[in-house]
């Protein structure tokens, strides 16, 4: 065996060179505006203004208007069904890409939203068609 002298005694050109440590990397930085979890996307303020307005629009008609609100009804009913099943789709590929991810809690989450809001997207279109049917009777 060969006998070393120790690293101090070496010259700086001897010093055997060893890569530094790898730092833990900090969290990715999202790209884009986010709120909380949820990213601001064109088609996520889409949704949540026909949501708003849908709801909006079902109110005043409630309250307000006194002739033909049934076929105003189904026409809001309509928006907020659609939106709602927006959402259910929206669920449905977050729920797909973190099964992908292996998470679980965050897909599992997912599937419950996206059910309710498929239960309730059905509920709307169910309506809009029984009103449209008693309006055309």
């Amino acid at each position: 065996m060969i006998d070393r002298p120790p690293a101090e005694e070496l010259a700086p050109a001897q010093v055997p060179a060893s890569p530094p440590p790898p730092l833990p990397s900090p969290t990715p930085r999202r790209r884009g505006r986010y709120l909380g979890p949820l990213r601001i996307t064109p088609a996520v303020v889409l949704v949540a203004l026909a949501l708003i307005g849908s709801a909006g629009f079902i109110v005043y008609v409630v309250t307000q208007v006194e002739d033909e609100q049934i076929p105003l009804l189904g026409a809001g009913f309509g928006v907020m069904g659609a939106s709602f099943a927006a959402i259910a789709i929206g669920c449905l590929v977050g729920m797909w890409r973190a099964a992908a991810r292996t998470r679980a809690g965050r897909a599992l989450g997912l599937a419950i939203i996206g059910g309710i809001a498929g239960m309730i997207a059905i509920g709307c279109f169910a309506f809009t068609v029984v009103s449209g049917l008693l309006w055309k009777s």
